[in-house]
C-alpha cells in the first residue's frame, strides 16, 4: 500500500504487542502508546482526528472508568481488543457499545486490526472537512465524500478557487451547488469579503432588476430611500447566482452588460458604478436546451461558463451513500432522546436501492425524521420510509442455508425434469436423501409414494429400517 501521510493512532494497553505496533507502523500509522488510562488522557489530542486501540484485558473497571474521558472524544475512533472472559462483564459491554466503533476477540490477525482502525479513522475524519478533502461548511451543512467523483470535485474546487474566472455549477436539485460555491469562496483570496447568494427563481421577475442592481430614491412608487443591490453588496467578494436558468430575458441582458463592463447603474439612477465581484452561477436546468429554445442567451452562458463544475448526484456516489448517512446520524442524533446506534441492514440495503431524486437534501431530511421516529436503537428501512426498496427481510444463518438448499434442489429438479436419480447425482447426494429433503422443503408431500420418472420405481413414504439404525434414519445424515 502506498501511504501518503501518517495517521495518528493512540494504542492503550498494559503491555503493548510490539509485533502489532511494528505492523501498524508499516501500514502508515503514527502510534502513540499509553500504558495506563491516565497516560492515555494525557496523550489525547481533541483537535487531532485519530484512531484509538484499547486492549481492555488487563485493566480494572476503575481504570477503565478513568479512560471514559478519552473514550468520549468524538475525534478518536476506538477499536477494542477483548478476550471472551471480559466480554461477559456488563460494564465492559457498556463501554464498548457506547464508545467504540467495533471490537475483536483476541487473538486476532494484525491485518484485521489495521482494517478496523482504518474504517474508524475514516469515519472520524468526516468531522474534519479539511482532513478529508478540503471542503467547506455552510451553516449546519457540510460536504462529505470519499468516492472518486467527489474527490474530483474537491480537487476542482481547490484549482478554481485561486482564479477570478466565472464558474458555472451544474447539477440536480439537492446536490449541494451552493456549498460548492461557498467552498470556492472560502478558499479564494476573496474569502474575507462578502459572499452574496441570490436565488434567481425565488425573486418575482418584476423585482429582480431592483434586487440585483438596487435603486435610487424616487425611482418608483414606494422607493423612499436608496437601496444597494445584491451585486453592489458583493463588491470585493463573491456573487452566487443560484437557479440562473430561471432568470428572465430582460434581466439576462442587464446581467450580460454588467459582466462585460464590470459596472452597474441603480434603477432610476444615472451614475455608472464599478463593482468588483467574482461571479459563480448554478442551475439544475439544461441550459443547452434552454439556449436552443431561445429561453437563455448563448452569449450570457459563455460569459458565465468559463469554468464548469458538475455536481455528482447521490445515486452515483456509491459507498458515499452509507458514509453520508452515518455522518448525518452522528450530526443530528441528539434530536432524539433515544440513543440511536446506527442503521439496520434493511436500512443500508434500502438506501443503496433507492434513487434519491432529492439527493443529499432528501437524505438529510429522511435521516433526521428517522432519528426522531425510530423505536429501536437501529434505524430501519421503515423508519426512513423506504421499506419498499429493501429486497428481503433480514434472516438468520440457518434460514439462509435452508433457502439456498431449497433453491439448489429446485434448480436441479428443473434441469433434470424431475428425474430424481439424475438430480440426486447432480447434487452429490443419494436419491433417498433427496426425497427426504424435498419433503422437508415442501417440494413433495411427505409420505406420498410417487414414481421416479427415470425408472418408474415407487419412492418409499417411509425409509426402510436397518439393524442398528433408528427408524426414519438416513445413511447420509451427518
Amino acid at each position: 500500500m502506498n501511504v501518503t501521510h501518517e495517521r495518528a493512532l493512540l494504542y492503550v494497553a498494559r503491555a503493548a504487542d510490539e509485533a502489532l505496533v511494528e505492523h501498524l507502523t508499516s501500514r502508515g500509522w503514527k502510534v502513540s502508546i499509553a500504558h495506563s488510562p491516565s497516560e492515555a488522557v494525557r496523550l489525547t489530542k481533541p483537535d487531532l482526528p485519530s484512531a484509538g486501540l484499547i486492549d481492555i484485558t488487563r485493566f480494572t473497571l476503575r481504570e477503565l472508568s478513568t479512560l471514559e474521558t478519552s473514550l468520549r472524544q468524538q475525534q478518536i475512533g476506538w477499536i477494542a481488543l477483548a478476550n471472551p472472559e471480559r466480554l461477559v462483564e456488563p460494564d465492559i459491554r457498556r463501554l464498548i457499545r457506547n464508545y467504540c466503533f467495533d471490537y475483536v476477540k483476541l487473538p486476532v490477525a494484525h491485518p484485521t486490526v489495521d482494517y478496523l482502525l482504518s474504517h474508524a479513522y475514516g469515519m472520524v475524519t468526516l468531522c474534519d472537512l479539511d482532513m478529508v478533502a478540503g471542503v467547506a461548511a455552510a451553516g449546519d451543512d457540510e460536504m462529505v465524500g470519499t468516492c472518486e467523483p467527489m474527490q474530483q470535485l474537491f480537487r476542482t474546487i481547490r484549482k478554481v478557487a485561486n482564479t477570478d474566472a466565472a464558474v458555472f455549477i451544474s447539477g440536480e436539485s439537492g446536490t449541494g451547488k451552493e456549498l460548492t460555491a461557498l467552498a470556492i469562496h472560502e478558499r479564494s483570496p476573496r474569502r474575507k469579503e462578502p459572499f452574496i447568494a441570490i436565488n434567481c427563481g425565488a425573486i418575482p421577475h418584476h423585482l429582480l432588476q431592483s434586487e440585483l442592481f438596487g435603486y435610487e430614491r424616487g425611482a418608483f412608487t414606494g422607493a423612499h430611500q436608496r437601496k444597494i443591490g445584491r451585486v453592489e453588496a458583493a463588491h470585493g467578494g463573491t456573487l452566487f447566482l443560484d437557479e440562473i436558468g430561471d432568470l428572465p430575458l430582460e434581466s439576462q441582458a442587464s446581467l450580460l452588460r454588467f459582466l462585460q463592463e464590470g459596472r452597474i447603474e441603480r434603477l432610476g439612477g444615472r451614475e455608472s458604478i464599478a463593482v468588483d465581484v467574482r461571479v459563480i452561477s448554478a442551475t439544475h436546468v439544461d441550459l443547452v436546451g434552454a439556449m436552443r429554445d431561445g429561453r437563455f442567451r448563448a452569449d450570457l452562458f459563455h460569459r458565465l461558463c468559463v469554468l464548469r463544475i458538475d455536481e455528482p448526484p447521490l445515486r452515483a456516489r456509491g459507498k458515499d451513500i452509507e458514509i453520508l448517512a452515518h455522518h448525518i446520524l452522528h450530526k443530528f442524533k441528539t434530536d432524539s432522546s433515544r440513543k440511536i446506534r446506527g442503521f439496520a441492514p434493511s436500512a443500508i440495503e434500502a438506501m443503496y436501492s433507492y434513487g434519491w431524486p432529492g439527493n443529499v437534501r432528501e437524505m438529510i431530511n429522511r435521516v433526521r425524521r428517522a432519528i426522531v421516529m425510530a423505536e429501536s436503537k437501529l434505524i430501519t428501512a421503515e423508519d426512513l420510509d423506504l421499506a419498499q426498496f429493501t429486497a428481503q427481510e433480514s434472516m438468520t444463518l440457518a434460514q439462509a442455508r435452508d433457502t439456498a438448499e431449497k433453491r439448489a434442489i429446485e434448480s436441479a429438479l428443473l434441469r433434470h425434469r424431475h428425474r430424481l436419480n439424475e438430480a440426486a447425482t447432480d447434487l452429490g447426494i443419494s436419491r433417498v436423501t433427496l426425497y427426504r429433503l424435498m419433503a422437508a422443503h415442501g417440494l413433495r408431500e411427505a409420505g406420498t409414494p410417487e414414481h421416479d420418472k427415470a425408472d418408474g420405481s415407487p419412492l418409499p413414504s417411509r425409509l426402510p429400517e436397518r439393524p442398528g439404525r433408528p427408524p426414519n434414519g438416513d445413511a447420509c445424515q451427518k
